[in-house]
């Protein structure tokens, strides 16, 4: 009974006054306030393009080897009694310093020897001369002396004919006259002789002038002489040494040019030519013609070693190719000499390029002017940039330099578009964005491409 009294006196009349507050409260609220859509902004960074003018590159790395090298190789024999006290390794000798020197008194010898049998021909000459003189004086005589005996046989031959002498007085003329006339054949084939028997003289002297002339030039050749400035590279001679000939004592490198075989790889190169020159690519695997197509370019060349925080840089001039490609890393050596290898050395500061270095080559060709963009804008051959109403566009490029983190683009770009450099995820086009210069990028590009 008194469950029933609160539910009609009090439960109900309570939660009929609470429907009613509340019927209220809705029948007299506002409506809520419609919110438009609105389209939703993406952020990204971008840069503006600017033209810039790039050097194409390519980079190898070689060991530094001298341009010139002389070896002290004995042209004769001989006991060695003289060697440069500088000629140790490492040290570095001038032009025209003497290396080493060979005992002369073989040499010495083999040139008085030869003076002597110069001497003798020449004193041989000289009594063939005289012989010649005696030999013409007899033979006048011995011709007078045929005349008087001629006329004698004539006269006996007259006196036999008349029967005045007899057969024997005849044939005793006739064997007087032709004994005289056989002296007088003697001395002329002498004197006939004497011409032949001088240019045997004559000949004779001239071997021996050879003689003298080869023995005076090894006597040269006992001293050994640098031809150029060079370093000590190895020593293999000692005083009392006998040296035989073709030994070599010594092995200097020159220190006015330095090379360095820089090896680099076939595909760069021929992508450097395409860029450099593209008509001269196809000759990228035939040194020979490489070569000239490098001449022609006029190419810039430089050299770099580290030094820890520290890169010390040489100019390089580019003189040939290397006559094959290496079969192990598919390489081609670019040979570059430095012709400052020594000069401007200072110690603790700048090393010379010495042998051995190990280094970093670099061949740069004509600038070519484009806009620089970072190499990772371009995503499947296509660049992201904002239009003019902020919105998300596709364009289509094709660098033509790709060099380090950088993209030179030459065709289908303007200066002053918005690259996107931002990743986006993801991609549609004509999609709202939100431009945000990245200038430290933009700084960092255009350094890099003023480095190139």
């Amino acid at each position: 009974m008194k469950s029933g009294f609160k539910l009609v006196f009090i439960t109900l009349p309570v939660a009929a006054i609470g429907a009613g507050v509340l019927a209220y409260m809705v029948a007299t609220r506002p409506p809520p306030a419609q919110l438009e859509l609105a389209e939703r902004t993406t952020p990204v960074r971008i840069i503006e393009t600017q033209m810039q003018s790039v050097a194409p590159k390519v980079t190898g790395f070689g060991l530094v080897a001298p341009a010139r090298s002389f070896e002290a190789i004995a042209q004769v024999g001989g006991t060695v009694e003289y060697v440069n006290p500088d000629l140790v390794k490492g040290e570095i000798l001038p032009a025209g310093a003497v290396l080493l020197r060979l005992s002369q008194a073989d040499f010495t010898l083999a040139i008085a020897q030869a003076n002597a049998n110069i001497r003798a021909t020449q004193a041989r000459l000289a009594e063939l001369a005289v012989s010649e003189e005696n030999q013409a004086a007899a033979l006048a005589i011995e011709n007078e002396a045929l005349a008087l005996k001629t006329a004698s046989l004539a006269r006996t031959e007259t006196l036999f004919a008349g029967g005045t002498v007899s057969q024997s007085a005849l044939d005793t003329a006739r064997s007087t006259h032709l004994a005289q006339r056989q002296k007088v054949l003697g001395i002329q084939s002498g004197l006939a002789l004497l011409p032949t028997q001088r240019e045997v003289q004559m000949e004779q002297i001239a071997v021996y002038q050879a003689n003298l002339e080869t023995a005076t030039l090894n006597l040269e050749r006992t001293e050994l002489t640098l031809p150029f400035a060079a370093r000590v590279a190895s020593v293999s001679v000692e005083v009392g040494q006998y040296l035989s000939p073709g030994k070599t004592s010594a092995v200097l490198d020159g220190i006015a040019m330095a090379e360095i075989q820089a090896q680099i790889s076939v595909a760069a190169m021929r992508t450097f030519l395409q860029t450099a020159r593209p008509e001269g690519a196809e000759f990228a695997a035939d040194p020979t013609l490489m070569t000239k197509v490098l001449q022609d370019l006029d190419l810039g060349a430089s050299i770099h070693m580290s030094l820890g925080q520290e890169v010390v840089t040489w100019q390089a001039s580019v003189d040939r190719i290397s006559d094959t490609i290496d079969q192990k890393t598919g390489t081609l050596g670019v040979i570059l000499q430095v012709d400052t290898a020594y000069s401007g050395a200072s110690p603790g500061e700048r090393p010379p390029l010495t042998k051995g270095m190990f280094v970093e080559a670099t061949l740069s060709a004509t600038p070519v002017n484009g806009i620089i963009i970072p190499r990772t804008a371009i995503r499947n051959g296509q660049l992201m940039f904002v239009d003019d109403e902020s919105r998300l566009a596709l364009i289509s490029v094709t660098p033509f330099l790709v060099q380090d983190a950088i993209a030179v683009i030459t065709k289908g770009l303007d200066e002053g578009m918005r690259i996107v450099v931002s990743d986006l995820s993801p991609v549609i086009p004509g999609m709202l964005l939100d431009p945000i210069q990245d200038s430290e990028l933009m700084a960092r590009l255009t350094r890099e491409g003023r480095a190139q």
